[in-house]
């Protein structure tokens, strides 16, 4: 059996996540590290054992030295599309972090690039191969609550289109799996207790532009299914809200992406209204992936994601969470811009392929925005200063 080679791209967290779910897993090979910092290859390179003449500023010179079959590119968002395409000239497979890219634009032209140079694509959304939700499609594809016929997921507190493109990619995702494509949008975008304004539309680092302190989105999905998906600033992050639930004719579940205990749970017609006493509610055993050690370095939900590399590389298919996902997905949430932006309802695909909010500030004879600070805290407080101006309610 053959084993892969992997080169990790860019070695902080989340570098180190997906570096150690491939050194875990017995058919992949950690062959080369790269990043402009020395002091994060060297630490990650010590703890796996990977070689001093195998740790590389310069990815091209890692890629033609190394000869990787998958090169990972856990970077900053703003940095996922340029790599990308830089590294499938080299002609290798790639599995590259969430969110794919941050348009429209750029998600095409990485799926061109891909097809032209014959390599797969697979976006590190690792909770669609977690065992929590592999627990939750085992039991909706038996049956277990029937046929599908809505579908709600929701944030975890974070500003609202922020998090929508930032962390909710892995929900939508997860939503794909269960529910197919969808088929149109219709959005509501908040900011500061109003609706909010193309002068809300602004460029946040790690996310693009993006609009709404709080945003609400209606879905169509195929086969008749329609759904809800929030997310919604609060003061302090829930991840108990972190989730989606899915109704059918014969029973519901739900999966809190959040948590690390409890899992998904089961809920079979008929049901009644819980009384303290009566909770109908069955929890799913989750499903580790084969040969996973809980004494190993990696998380099970990155082992699981390398290990779906291996199985799809075999058998000559897409990872289960594919580049073609990982397009629905922005296609997904440049609608929900669009859709909150313009006050309209969006099908998807769009037929402009710009950035909606882009196209919407234009439209309007605004600027082109600023890029608000990296840190988090700093964006929420610069986002209210920024907000309590009169021009950010024009």
């Amino acid at each position: 059996m053959k084993t892969y080679r992997v080169a990790i791209l860019g070695c902080r967290g989340r570098g180190t996540a997906a570096a150690r779910g491939y050194y875990s897993h017995p058919r992949t090979e950690v062959v080369g590290l790269c990043d402009l910092i020395p002091e994060r290859f060297n630490t990650l390179g010590d703890e796996l054992g990977v070689p001093n003449s195998a740790r590389y500023t310069d990815l091209d010179k890692m890629i033609e030295e190394t000869q990787p079959d998958i090169v990972a590119i856990p970077t900053a968002t703003e940095l996922h599309f340029p790599l990308s395409m830089r590294v499938l000239e080299h002609g290798v497979h790639i599995d590259v972090e969430k969110p794919m890219t941050l348009d429209l634009i750029q998600a095409d032209a990485l799926i061109a690039k891909a097809k032209e140079k014959g390599s797969r694509v697979a976006v590190h959304h690792q909770g669609g191969v977690g065992i929590h939700v592999k627990a939750a499609l085992k039991a909706y594809r038996e049956g277990r609550i029937g046929e599908l016929r809505y579908i709600h997921s929701a944030g975890k507190g974070y500003y609202g289109g922020f998090e929508l493109i930032h962390q909710d990619t892995h929900i939508l995702n997860n939503d794909i799996l269960f529910a197919g494509r969808c088929k149109a949008v219709s959005a509501v975008a908040v900011s500061g207790g109003r609706s909010a304004t193309p002068a809300d539309a602004h460029r946040v680092w790690g996310a693009g532009t993006i609009i709404g302190e709080h945003l609400n989105a209606a879905m169509e999905w195929e086969n008749g299914v329609t759904g809800t998906h929030f997310c919604h600033r609060f003061a302090q992050n829930d991840t108990t809200a972190h989730v989606t639930e899915l109704y059918g004719t014969e029973g519901r579940i739900i999966v809190n992406h959040s948590a690390k205990q409890g899992g998904p749970r089961l809920l079979q017609q008929p049901q009644y209204y819980p009384d303290g006493t009566n909770d109908q509610w069955q929890p799913l055993d989750p499903i580790y992936p084969e040969g996973y050690d809980e004494s190993m370095s990696a998380s099970e939900d990155d082992f699981g994601y390398a290990d779906e590399y291996v199985r799809a590389l075999d058998e000559g298919r897409d990872h289960a969470c594919s580049g073609a996902n990982g397009h629905h997905v922005v296609e997904i949430i440049m609608a929900i811009y669009e859709s909150a932006g313009y006050g309209r309802r969006v099908e998807i695909p769009q037929q402009n392929r710009e950035h909606p909010l882009v196209r919407l500030r234009r439209e309007h004879g605004l600027p082109d925005t600023t890029q608000s600070p990296i840190q988090y805290a700093d964006l929420l407080e610069a986002e209210d200063q920024r907000r309590a101006t009169p021009a950010a309610a024009g």
